[in-house]
This record gives structure tokens, sequence and C-alpha cells, in this order.
């Protein structure tokens, strides 16, 4: 059956993590995603060590699924004329160039939105246009700086170290806003018949996501405390390591805490003279965290998986990045496939992970090298101007 956005083409020009994920995500919903490459290729394909060939990195082919591959030199008018013959055929146009060069090129809003006037034309920027960061260059390290979330990343002392997060999660969640935004401005299309300029801000899109719990006390104005969860940014906020491996567990209060610490052979943990003869807060909270590390070793990580299921104590195996390959939760539900790919030999892709009872997500074509759609898109492109 085909996905919940079957019909839907839409012209990607996005490059980078933030736009990419956001149309590769549209693509695993069953939409046509006809993704532009200058001669050579999109740069993401390139520059990393973990390859079989120099134009199919590692982090393009995470990006590059159910897309088709279409090559054009959008600096020489006969390419752009290729171009402007695809507008017709699509319901959405989204790109991350700045909004000068695409004017420059023809392809702005305005010039878009005269070939197609019920086109969505989502714009993936770095800052809103309407702030003094306007236009600047923006990547996943400085907005995830300017954000505040390198200021979440404490040692162990509970100082800021003002790191970055060790992902690219400005992207991505980024991209996720960009998804939401392209579903909705479709939605209005399909009711009204009406395209759009949709513009979505990094910088606003990923403070927006971070600042949930960490408005804190400036939730409320004037603020009633500081800024920063005080419950997410606690240092002791990690991970228990177990005879042979690491578990994360939230026990529902004391007496959760109490049956786990019990299990892991500490008795009556809050009625303890050690406990109750603490006078402060902090210190009771550090043998609280003491004693949960303690019990935590006497099992293995399945032997607390099995505890935390009889017990009713949320219990989780923590995994290792090489660990979560092997999960049996992942393994079960097939999450992570091997499939074989024309010129690539066998890749390892990663199941849409959301299911639709009527019309499932799915992947339907592998990454493509660069251009390897442009003479069929092209081609059907012509074809429809004729018959229109």
């Amino acid at each position: 059956m085909p996905g919940p956005l079957h019909g839907v083409t839409i012209i990607d020009l996005t490059s980078f993590i933030f736009g990419p994920y956001a149309t590769q995500t549209l693509g695993d919903l069953g939409a046509e995603v006809i993704k532009i490459e200058a001669p050579g290729g999109d740069k993401q394909r390139f520059g990393l060590k973990q390859n079989k060939s120099k134009d199919m990195g590692s982090t393009f082919m995470m990006l590059g699924r159910n897309k088709r591959s279409v090559t054009l030199d959008l600096k020489v008018e006969a390419d752009r004329e290729k171009l402007r013959a695809l507008l017709p055929t699509a319901q959405v146009f989204i790109h991350n160039v700045r909004t000068s060069a695409m004017d420059q090129l023809g392809f702005g809003y305005e010039q878009v939105r005269a070939v197609n006037p019920s086109m969505v034309y989502v714009h993936c920027v770095g800052y809103g246009t309407d702030g003094p960061y306007g236009g600047r260059q923006a990547f996943d390290d400085l907005v995830q700086a300017a954000s505040g979330g390198a200021d979440m990343l404490l040692d162990n002392s509970g100082e800021s170290t003002m790191r970055m997060f060790p992902s690219y999660v400005a992207d991505k969640v980024s991209g996720l806003h960009a998804l939401y935004a392209t579903l909705a401005a479709l939605f209005h299309r399909e009711r009204t018949g009406e395209g759009q300029f949709v513009e979505v801000p990094m910088l606003e899109s990923y403070t927006s996501f971070l600042m949930v719990e960490h408005l804190y006390g400036a939730a409320f104005e004037p603020p009633v405390g500081h800024v920063g969860s005080t419950p997410a940014l606690a240092p002791d906020r990690a991970c228990f390591r177990t005879k042979d491996g690491w578990i994360a567990t939230m026990p529902s209060g004391r007496e959760g805490a109490d049956t786990f610490m019990r299990l892991g052979g500490i008795a009556d943990f809050y009625n303890s003279e050690e406990f109750t003869s603490l006078k402060t807060a902090k210190e009771k909270v550090a043998l609280y965290n003491k004693c949960m590390r303690e019990a935590a070793l006497t099992h293995t990580t399945e032997e607390w998986m099995e505890l935390g299921e009889q017990h009713r104590i949320p219990i989780m195996r923590a995994n290792t990045m090489d660990g979560v390959l092997e999960d049996p939760h992942l393994k079960a539900v097939g999450f992570f496939e091997v499939r074989p790919h024309p010129t690539e030999g066998e890749w390892r892709s990663m199941k849409p992970p959301i299911h639709f009872s009527r019309t499932p997500a799915s992947v339907r074509t592998e990454p493509e090298k660069p251009g390897a759609s442009t003479e069929e898109i092209l081609a059907r492109a012509a074809k429809h101007s004729k018959a229109s």
C-alpha cells in the first residue's frame, strides 16, 4: 500500500543534514522526492572515510533513501529552464540557499509562485529573517551554542563545560520542525488550493525544543527561580554500572527506590541510621545516589531487566553505540535492515519508526548515485508539459 503522502512531489534543493533529514522523512511517508544536485553531487556525499565509494559517504546514505537524484547546473540557463519545467509537477519546493542567491537564480518564492501558485515553498534558514542574525551562516555547532545547549553539558561537579552535544541534534530537531511545517502547509493546500511561503529557522526551532523544561523559573514573569531544570541537569542523572554492563532506572518514589535497593542487598534504606542522621537534602541525595550505584552492581544487566518486570520498576539496559545494533528489541522489530544496493553492495538502513495501519511508511528506493534519475525525471516533466 502507498504511504500517506503518495502523490505528493517534492523538489529538494537542501544539503547537509537539516533539510535532507526532513525530506527523507517526507519520502518515507510516500512522497516522491526529487533531489536536485550540482554537477559532482551533494557535498554530504564526500569528506568521510566511512564509505565504499567516494561519492556515497555514510551520512549521505543515512539521508539519501527515497530520493531521486537529478543533476542540474543552476549557473547555466538551460539547466535552470529544466528546473522550471519541474515546478508545475510538484507541490513542495524546499531549499536552504540564501534568499538573495535563490532570487538571482530565478527560484525565489515569488518567481516559483509565478509558475506554480499553489506551491508550498519551504525555506530552511539558520535564523529568522526578522532578527539581527537573519542571513548569517548557521551550522549545528553555532545553533547549539546560541540556543544555550552548550551550557547544558556539565562535568561531574555540575559545572558547565560549554561543549556541544555529541550529535548533530540541532540539525535533526530543526529537520523535524521543517517536516511538520511542510505537512501543515500541505494540509492547508489540500483544503484551500493555496500555496504559501514557509520559513523554518534553526535557532528558533532548536531553542523551542530545548527550553520546554529549561525555562524553569523563568517560565513566569517576574522569574520565580533560575533558568535550567534542576532535575534534568543533575550531575547524578546517569546510568548505573551492573555486574556486566549498564542500566538506567527511574524508580517511582521512595517505594520504588527502596525496592530497587533491597533487591541490590540494601535493606530499609530510608529508615537506616545512615540516612536519617543526615541533616541536609544535599547529603541525603548524595547518599541515595551512592547506594543506588552500589545496589546496581549486585546483578547483571539481564537480571535487572527481569527484576524490573517482576517488581514493576522502570529499568532498561543502557547500550553502548555498538550495542544498539544488537539490542534485542530493535532486532525483533527489524529496525536495522541490511538491504542490497545497486552500486554499494549491502548497506544498513533504519526503518521508518512510525507505523500506519492503512498507509505504511516504507523504503522504496536506495540512495542514488549523483544524477541517476536525471533523464527519467526530466523526460517525465517534458511529457507533462506537452500534455498541459
